[in-house]
């Protein structure tokens, strides 16, 4: 018999995103709203070889309960067994994160600085270098909702979601995992192509946004799937469409405001607008959604600086449907964006080693925040500064401008 779509799909997320391996613990975070993907995923794991799937679901609500009447200390908190899972996955562990809001706004009537504030500090700060360091094959996949799409329709038509998000996803494709190979290859070969033109940094300019970003001397353009330290190949983000690097924490200047709302997971801001000096953020507004952003900055020293920077053009498939998501992981790959908070380490050329504060002295910045927010379109020019002061032009309205 032929495979449903959402079989099709859970098998795409196994063996191209995760790239489960035979023996392997794997270890799956849900909304309640996706059990029947999570579902589908455990059986599609177990036929790829795994050990054993283990299922958390997460509940937007009781994340609400929690905003709204926990003690203030108790936002950031991270339990002891929880940490004691995540060890578990860090130990040779392989993890699928399933992502979709089905109420984008539901923490929307909330105090907004207690929801930029409420994360597990301590967890995530372990878990992003789990994720720095190679230690894990991961990916992240999103499951349509009918709150996702009244947010982005005006009408819960969950259908017309589906076909943008396999679209996204290539699950048109015959075979969606050889198409994904082809589309690996591409995005490595960009990557190689901006390497070799040794740039100093990256601007953007148009559409309100003047913003300089400088890089480290040792980064690299990653851009199709990682490896990790066991040389397993996976494709951490379905879909993806960017070419990314790790920037210089110390060196973005100017102003920056976001292309397409954020979802900040129960939040929604718009209107975003950066103003950063000597690296760091020193101005934010926003028509809604402000304080969770300022929240998130106060989170640790490292949130209010960049960790990434990321190119995207309009051959994107997310960006050829036209649709803005309310989901960051199609969004940011309808774009180029921009990330404040953790740096994307393993863009290096090698893996830096030292304390946090050893890093940030480096250059490499350190933080429990990692948050992507949409800075491209057909009105914003990229340029890359090559390190003899050169002018590189990089994409113009919406279009790559090197050979690939």
């Amino acid at each position: 018999m032929a495979k449903t779509r959402l079989e099709r799909y859970a098998d795409l997320i196994v063996r191209v995103g995760a790239n489960v391996q035979p023996g392997q613990v794997v270890f799956v975070t849900s909304p309640l709203e996706h059990a029947e993907l999570a579902r589908e995923v455990t059986r599609s794991a177990y036929r790829a070889g795994a050990r054993y799937v283990d299922i958390v679901y997460q509940d937007a609500h009781a994340q609400r309960a929690m905003i709204e009447a926990a003690p203030e200390n108790a936002l950031t908190e991270t339990q002891s067994w929880s940490l004691a899972r995540l060890e578990g996955l860090l130990d040779g562990g392989a993890q699928i994160g399933i992502l979709g809001e089905a109420e984008p706004d539901l923490f929307a009537d909330l105090d907004q600085t207690r929801v930029g504030k409420a994360r597990p500090v301590e967890q995530v700060r372990r878990y992003l270098a789990g994720v720095n360091n190679r230690e894990l094959n991961w990916t992240l996949a999103a499951h349509p909702t009918a709150g996702q799409a009244e947010a982005m329709f005006g009408e819960p038509d969950v259908e017309r979601l589906w076909e943008a998000v396999a679209y996204s996803v290539r699950l048109d494709e015959p075979d969606p995992v050889a198409a994904w190979s082809v589309h690996a290859d591409r995005l490595r070969l960009r990557a190689a192509r901006l390497d070799a033109l040794q740039l100093d940094a990256v601007h953007f300019a148009g559409d309100g946004t003047d913003l300089t970003v400088g890089l480290l001397d040792g980064s690299r353009w990653r851009g199709g799937g990682l490896s990790t330290q066991s040389g397993i190949y996976h494709v951490p983000n379905l879909p993806t469409e960017e070419v990314f690097t790790c920037p210089d924490h110390r060196r973005t200047e100017g102003v920056v405001r976001s292309t397409r709302p954020l979802a900040l997971g129960g939040t929604v801001v718009r209107d975003l607008e950066l103003r950063f000096a000597r690296g760091r953020v020193v101005d934010v507004s926003a028509s809604s959604g402000a304080d969770a952003v300022r929240a998130q900055l106060e989170v640790d020293d490292g949130a209010a600086a960049l960790g990434e920077v990321a190119l995207v053009d309009g051959a994107s498939r997310v960006g050829r449907t036209g649709l803005t998501f309310f989901d960051t992981l199609f969004d940011e790959n309808a774009t180029c964006h921009i990330a404040y908070g953790t740096g994307v380490v393993f863009a290096l050329a090698e893996l830096p080693e030292g304390t946090p504060e050893e890093l940030r002295k480096r250059g490499v910045n350190v933080s429990a925040v990692h948050t992507d927010f949409m800075v491209g379109g057909a009105d914003v020019a990229v340029d890359g500064i090559g390190r003899d002061g050169r002018i590189v032009p990089l994409i113009r309205e919406d279009e790559w401008q090197l050979a690939t």
